[in-house]
């Protein structure tokens, strides 16, 4: 029985490096690879080794005869795939680890991010380099978004994590947290005390609305929502107030998904993952009954994976309808029928088409201005853009103009407008990032200005020497947890060419006139010690309650407890 590639797919394709027939695709040398949801298992080549599900970091690998539930659905869209994207499963060229020459000596190299980019950064580094690396971050723990941006109840994603507690505790590795790069450390120190700097701070910045009433109280960052309910240090435990039946999550990618889910998801259920603890509380207290997630586009440009939708649908006790709309029934319609006849009669909707993962859902009338229906739902609303958040001190209600699609894909307003009544709006359309003390900003990408991966002058497309940027910051909000993977081979080959072309400045001071600088700006610096401790006194916590930890949630109890072991 072959084996199929599920919904926790992180696409960082450790199980294509150990498949022996050459089954799962698209490999990271396909075009495919860069725009996929999830990688495919080929039944018809499986062997059923089992290799795959012993590589995935995630457990996202079983065999098909195990599959069970919302899981059974996988097994199709595994073949499926390749009745679309037919492949012979040539092998390709063969690849080598990079390496330097001896002569060079040990580069010393810091990493500023801990989370998913850096990782890899730095497992990359240490697997093909003698390379001391520096590790840095303005939290005083690790992880980045895995450990803040995966939603409670995707543990298995965060699984991930583990495969980079062996990159962290390298002995060639040293950890500064609490740590912020441009207040307390310059750039142009870190610079001088090592032969690169590769920066992997992802896009902290949400990207805005530009409506009036935006601002209001009761009008939040998807971010801050995410940040809420991970225990993100630098979000407020009463950030938000669950007290009106109706949210509106503006956008409909996967964080979008995330938040409607996490809304309406049993707190009972959600009481047995690492969820932050005031957010369980205020869950279990909320009166939301009714998740609206709302997109400028139609159901075919809707952003979340197909992975991501089908579990949506399957959230017990909650029904997941569409707003009737002739242009949302139409489209629907027509991405069922293009599957049908390129599949065959009696064919499901198929997996490629957004619009078709909508078929067999209720079309129901939908009046925003009415209160909430009895039980939970989540409403689909296309078509639809935001105006104006209005309310007397914080948001009540969203006024939101009917759209239509041109036929060029443009989407314009047909003036027709209604309001949603909303105790809650959560903007969700995409983050951006933010510009750095010290180094170029490209303010049209929100990026760090770079050329694969090297950070160049913008003014004159000259490489900053020894700066190179990984991740978000480097593509823009872009691929998942998995992409980041090439992402830091790309920009590791790039410092190794330069490495190697001995164009990397040579640092004066030593390693340990660089903790010693840190420790006098930063006397809280947080070390591997501490962090050791931190994990220890959450998954002790964690145990106690029967979860895998219990967050510490703000600054001062992250640093008390590396303190106290």
């Amino acid at each position: 029985m072959a084996y199929a590639i599920t919904q926790t797919c992180c696409n960082d394709a450790s199980c294509v490096s150990v498949c022996p027939v050459n089954c799962i695709h698209p490999t990271p040398d396909e075009p495919e690879f860069g725009t996929t949801d999830m990688l495919y298992i080929d039944p018809r080549a499986c062997i059923d080794c089992g290799a795959c599900a012993d590589a995935c970091p995630v457990d996202a690998v079983f065999p098909v005869d195990r599959l069970r539930g919302p899981d059974t659905v996988f097994g199709d869209l595994n073949r499926d795939w390749f009745r679309d994207h037919p492949n012979d499963h040539a092998w390709g060229a063969p690849s080598f680890p990079r390496s330097l020459p001896g002569e060079l000596g040990a580069l010393r190299i810091a990493v500023v991010g801990t989370g998913p980019s850096a990782g890899y950064t730095a497992q990359e580094l240490l697997r093909s380099t003698s390379a001391e690396i520096t590790m840095i971050d303005r939290l005083p723990v690790t992880g980045g978004l895995l450990r803040h941006g995966v939603a409670p109840d995707h543990q298995s994603t965060k699984r991930i994590a583990e495969s980079f507690a062996s990159v962290f505790h390298d002995p060639r590795l040293r950890m500064h947290l609490n740590v912020e790069i441009g207040t307390d450390v310059t750039h142009q120190e870190l610079a001088a005390h090592h032969h690169a700097v590769v920066y992997a701070v992802g896009a902290a910045a949400d990207r805005r609305l530009g409506i009036p009433g935006e601002d209001l109280p009761g009008s939040l960052p998807a971010t801050a929502f995410v940040g809420w309910y991970n225990a993100e240090p630098t979000v407020p435990a009463d950030a938000v107030e669950l007290s009106a039946e109706r949210v509106v999550v503006v956008g409909n990618g996967n964080v979008a998904v995330d938040i409607a889910r996490i809304l309406l998801t049993d707190p009972d259920r959600l009481a047995a993952t690492d969820i932050a603890d005031h957010a369980l509380a205020a869950l279990r207290r909320s009166r939301v009954r009714e998740v609206v997630l709302l997109a400028r586009r139609g159901p075919g440009q809707a952003a979340w994976t197909r992975a991501e939708f089908l579990a949506l649908r399957q959230l017990p006790g909650v029904e997941v309808v569409v707003e009737d709309h002739p242009e949302v029934r139409a489209a629907i319609e027509a991405a069922v029928s293009r599957t049908q006849s390129q599949a065959g009669p009696g064919t499901q909707a198929g997996p490629e088409s957004r619009a078709a993962l909508l078929a067999g859902l209720p079309l129901v009338p939908y009046d925003g201005a009415a209160e909430p229906g009895p039980g939970r739902r989540i409403v689909l609303r296309f078509l639809s853009a935001p105006v104006e958040l209005s309310g007397d001190g914080r948001v009540e209600a969203l006024t939101v103009e009917r759209t239509t699609l041109a036929a060029d894909g443009r989407v314009e307003g047909t003036g027709a407008e209604d309001v949603l009544r909303a105790g809650l709006v959560v903007r969700s359309i995409g983050h951006r990032g933010v510009p750095l003390p010290g180094l170029p900003f490209d303010e049209r990408a929100g990026t760090v200005a770079h050329r694969d991966g090297r950070v160049v002058d913008p003014a004159t497309g000259r490489p900053l020497p020894g700066t190179y940027v990984v991740g978000w910051a480097k593509r823009g909000p872009s691929g998942g947890i998995g992409a980041n993977r090439a992402c830091a081979r790309e920009t590791v080959d790039a410092l190794l060419d330069d490495a190697a072309a001995r164009t990397l400045p040579v640092p004066g001071p030593g390693r340990k006139d660089f903790e010693r600088l840190v420790r006098r700006r930063r006397p809280d610096v947080v070390g591997l010690r501490e962090l050791r401790a931190v994990d220890r006194a959450e998954r002790e916590r964690g145990e106690a309650e029967g979860r895998p930890r219990v967050k510490l949630a703000t600054v001062p109890e992250l640093l008390a407890a590396g303190r106290r072991r």
